[in-house]
């Protein structure tokens, strides 16, 4: 085999999901994430509920994680499966694909205890070993290849660019990232070593593209704080349910939601499985500890009995936050608006969506669905009450102008938004085809 590396673009390059990329340097490969198409694996799975005995091949042709037949001919040299952070876009489908290959799994603490929660949830059992990669932290694949987690924010925590370290250079994989200088939990991203890494020499940046053609720098998770802060404290819930919705895995958000149900003075209960998952990771690592303020409450005949308590009491004394942000059928929220529980809405009862819709028709139009029912019985809605965790244009030019990579290939979208990020680098210098690549999942790119 010729000394080169390869990169091959094995998902999230035609769709936001199923992010996989997998780098090839001499022969031996890194698999960067390995995560799920949300929509499609909800369609596939939703009628199951043993997905221990769901094959590789029956996802594959659902559409719901990464083709990896794109990469059989290197299947046997995958060194490392690098998971860059704990949302299900990028680790989701480990456990249904990493026995594929003899590698280890690298992760952060946060990501592996998420990991082991769904594992241990849906009674799946890896052959591969799950290593824990402090953030900030170098790990050594072989004697030719080193990766590197560094620091970075988005709307989970302990999120890192990982760069892969080789002898014709480094290759900085930057999905999914925002550069946010003030977070409410965790530290601000390692801009200096960016810098540092600029300096050195970095061959490729593989690169978050899904607002690129914002003309925008994605705000802090301070100033969702604030807004939440507004909403919640400001406006007249005196007497009303007030509940809130937003994404399990965003512990800062529900950070900010119990400092304010709090100082409403109203008790605090988590409903919901995926939010019982990302909380009781996070405390398994000491990074939260929620429980000593919220009660939660995860499964299906649990949370029916204490929405049927609740009912009965004085619903105003209570700060309901659940699953089912973007309207999903069996979240609780979608359960209680459709009369699946004994818990009734009331006229002027407040629900809050503190996130946005992710931009699926099926999501666009069951939102619109779950909107209609709540009018109907006079709720008062507050939507949007949130900012991205991904970075737009402004952030992706600082990271470009950050680390000047030789090579530039825009990920985690379809066409035309990967074309804003084409556009922008070709601002800075860098030409189509040449230097910037639109690449679609199972390409190929090689840089000798």
């Amino acid at each position: 085999m010729p000394k080169m590396i390869e990169i091959c673009t094995v998902g999230g390059y035609n769709e936001v999901g199923k992010n996989c990329t997998a780098i090839n340097i001499d022969g031996e490969v890194i698999l960067m994430d390995l995560g799920l198409h949300l929509e499609e694996y909800i369609k596939f799975t939703e009628e199951r509920d043993d997905l221990r005995f769901i094959s590789a091949s029956q996802l594959i042709m659902a559409g719901a994680v990464p083709d990896i037949r794109n990469i059989e001919d290197w299947r046997k040299n995958v060194k490392a499966i690098v998971s860059t952070h704990a949302h299900l876009d990028h680790i989701g489908a480990v456990p249904f694909l990493s026995n594929k290959f003899k590698a280890d799994i690298l992760c952060t603490p946060y990501s592996g205890a998420v990991l082991e929660a769904i594992l241990k949830d849906e009674r799946i059992n890896l052959k591969n070993k799950i290593k824990i990669l402090n953030i900030n932290s170098i790990f050594t694949v072989s004697k030719n290849i080193k990766i590197e987690f560094i620091n970075m924010t988005h709307s989970t925590p302990q999120t890192v660019m990982a760069a892969i370290h080789t002898k014709y250079g480094v290759i900085i994989y930057g999905n999914d990232f925002k550069f946010d200088s003030s977070p409410t939990l965790g530290k601000k991203p390692n801009f200096e070593r960016l810098k540092q890494l600029g300096d050195e020499g970095v061959l490729a940046l593989i690169v978050d593209s899904i607002y690129s053609g914002y003309n925008i720098k994605t705000p802090s998770e301070g100033v969702a704080k604030e807004l939440l802060r507004d909403v919640m404290l400001g406006t007249d819930s005196h007497g009303k349910c007030m509940i809130v919705t937003t994404f399990s895995s965003h512990l800062a958000r529900l950070k900010s939601i119990i400092e304010f149900g709090k100082q409403m003075k109203r008790k605090i209960v988590f409903l919901g499985r995926s939010l019982g998952k990302y909380i009781d990771a996070g405390e398994k690592i000491g990074l939260i500890n929620f429980s000593k303020d919220v009660e939660l409450v995860k499964y299906g005949k649990q949370i029916k009995h204490r929405l049927k308590e609740i009912s009965r009491k004085d619903k105003e004394n209570y700060l309901l936050v659940v699953t089912g942000h973007q309207a999903e059928p069996r979240a609780v929220l979608s359960r209680i608006i459709d009369g699946q529980f004994d818990f009734e809405f009331e006229q002027g009862d407040i629900v809050i969506f503190s996130c946005s819709v992710i931009p699926t028709e099926s999501n666009i139009e069951n939102r619109r669905i779950m909107d209609e029912k709540l009018k109907r019985k006079g709720v008062r809605i507050f939507t949007n009450i949130h900012v991205s965790g991904h970075a737009a244009r402004e952030d992706d030019r600082d990271l470009i102008n950050m680390t000047r990579p030789k090579h530039i290939v825009p990920a985690h979208a379809e066409d035309k938004k990967k074309a804003a990020l084409i556009e922008l680098a070709n601002e800075l210098g860098y030409k189509k085809g040449k230097t910037s690549h639109l690449m679609r999942n199972g390409d190929r790119l090689k840089l000798a």
